[in-house]
């Protein structure tokens, strides 16, 4: 029986060191982030970059607690929410609620359609994940393309929708001051690897079960 209990807990760690592997082996693909531009641009060997207008945060930059700002540097993409929920779904605490709002619904700016979670893997962002920095789809589409955000990266619904489908978790994001590198520059910065500051060390984090107190309900 000991041999068994001993064999099981083996396993359990050998699964829990491919999965902080998977997350931490960066995939074909890359987000880059533009402030400047309020653009998302996604590269992929291959493929021609694909780009986005998007809306970081109206407070501005940084990863403290208790402010609502955009972080900056290299993050990882480690959730997928809201696969297959229709457009507009509105999200709650990462649940659907049942609710579906068009495009610029008077009054309303809940997080909708798709939420992908980051996490920071650089000091300057490493509240990022506990921070709930996602890049989700907004029903105030009429902002897009300016800062209009509580902090998360937001998008169209039918973007952030085709941008999901696109990304699988490990998926590197690099959110830049300036503008978007050319298609070039993107694709050389695709087969370099990320700069040597990075938190590579899997952490233990755990899923907040609700937004944290020093985050936003509306990001």
């Amino acid at each position: 029986m000991l041999r068994f209990y001993v064999a099981a807990l083996a396993l359990f760690a050998c699964i829990s060191l491919a999965r902080s592997a998977e997350l931490l082996t960066e995939p074909a693909g890359r987000i880059i982030i533009s402030v400047r531009d309020q653009k998302l641009t996604f590269v992929q060997s291959g493929v021609k970059p694909i780009t986005y207008r998007v809306s970081t945060s109206k407070f501005g930059l940084g990863d403290d607690w208790g402010r609502m700002t955009t972080p900056l540097g290299f993050l990882q993409i480690v959730q997928k929410i809201g696969d297959n929920a229709p457009a507009g779904a509105v999200f709650h605490n990462r649940h659907w609620t049942g609710e579906i709002l068009q495009p610029n619904a008077p009054g309303r700016d809940p997080i909708v359609t798709r939420i992908i979670w980051l996490r920071g893997l650089e000091m300057a962002n490493a509240h990022a994940f506990s921070r709930c920095i996602y890049i989700h789809g907004t029903p105030q589409e009429k902002m897009i393309g300016r800062p209009a955000s509580y902090g998360c990266i937001r998008m169209r619904s039918n973007d952030v929708a085709a941008l999901f489908s696109r990304v699988t978790l490990g998926t590197i994001v690099q959110i830049v001051p300036d503008h978007l590198p050319s298609a070039k520059q993107a694709l050389t910065a695709l087969v370099r690897p990320p700069n040597d500051g990075m938190i590579l060390a899997h952490r233990s984090e755990k899923f907040p079960a609700t937004v944290h107190k020093n985050s936003t309900a509306r990001l």
